[in-house]
């Protein structure tokens, strides 16, 4: 798993819409719109398979980060 930082928040379901993370992590605070996912790496973009795509969107719901999916203001 490698962590993949939003660049585009408006699609956040497409792997376009990510780059790999830098070192430090971004700081993700808030909780309306995700800021990080841990995913697969193929080729510098995030998998987004069903399982994380569900975690994606019920992190959204409840407003509250999960163990891939990290929210941010």
């Amino acid at each position: 798993m490698a962590l993949f930082e939003i660049i585009d928040p408006a699609h956040p379901a497409e792997q376009t819409s990510y780059t790999p993370a830098g070192s430090p992590p971004p700081n993700c605070l808030g909780n309306n719109q995700i800021c990080t996912i841990n995913a697969t790496n193929s080729g510098g973009q995030p998998v987004i398979n069903q399982a994380l795509l569900s975690e994606m969107v019920t992190a959204l719901n409840t407003r509250t980060s999960s163990a891939n999916v990290k929210l941010k203001a």
